[in-house]
């Protein structure tokens, strides 16, 4: 498969997420930064060829997802959200459908990660612990009962959690935007559908959550790199069903 292929052709994709795609291209291609003011509504959907409604549309999945901020009376603006380690820099330039921009995510997610998971495990203080046991659970809830929103709320609080215990507080930022960037991809290229491999995704959580519990920081972060390495791999199984069906 050409690594610089689209996640799914365009037959199946509905136009708003086609249009949100190539608004985020746009502001690629014009250099536009954090707080540049956008072209119109209007001036959109003539440069794509579609119409007003359609990009409205996208511009509420991409303003939901952070990336641009609609302002009543005023216009379309990139979003100027800078964190701790000026997280809308990264924004900028991450397109959620490139696969080579999704791959290299994962990459930078799974050295993030590893590293968190290896401090977590000599630095973690109960109440950490207690949290980070609580987010495993809630994912194995979600999962057990089939809802989507649990399991990814447990999912979402475990890693930040791994991260808080690292007592490190620019991973806790790299990781927490790691993953914004990630939810980008899942909404914009997959519908929101990726996650097929719940039921491990639960087993790897418990196996770095006893990882850290008993102090071991290398078995902590081999578990955290196995985790990304499968999550990774749910992302490739998808793309392949969705181009090749």
């Amino acid at each position: 498969m050409d690594a610089e292929a689209t996640f799914a052709p365009p037959a199946y994709r509905p136009g708003y997420e086609v249009v949100a795609e190539k608004i985020l291209e746009l502001i690629a291609e014009l250099e536009l930064r954090p707080g540049d003011r956008m072209p119109t509504e209007n001036e959109l959907a003539g440069r794509m060829g579609t119409s007003r409604t359609v990009v409205r549309e996208a511009v509420k999945i991409l303003s939901a997802l952070g990336r641009v901020r609609a302002h009543k009376g005023r216009g379309l603006y990139v979003a100027d959200d800078e964190g701790m380690l000026g997280a809308s820099r990264w924004g900028g330039f991450f397109l959620p459908t490139d696969l080579d921009h999704v791959y290299m995510l994962f990459e930078f997610r799974r050295v993030q990660e590893t590293a968190a998971a290896r401090y977590a495990a000599t630095r973690a203080t109960p109440a950490e612990l207690h949290t980070i046991e609580t987010a495993a659970e809630m994912c194995r809830q979600g999962h057990l009962t089939g809802e989507a929103a649990l399991f990814d709320q447990g999912d979402e609080d475990f890693h930040l959690a791994v991260a808080a215990a690292s007592h490190n507080q620019f991973l806790v930022a790299a990781v927490r935007e790691a993953r914004r960037l990630q939810r980008q991809s899942n909404i914009i290229g997959m519908h929101g559908t990726v996650g097929s491999h719940t039921a491990e995704a639960v087993e790897e959580h418990a196996a770095l959550y006893q990882a850290i519990r008993r102090g071991d920081p290398e078995a902590a972060a081999g578990a955290a790199a196995v985790h990304v390495d499968r999550t990774l791999e749910d992302y490739r199984r998808e793309i392949q069903r969705r181009v090749f069906g």
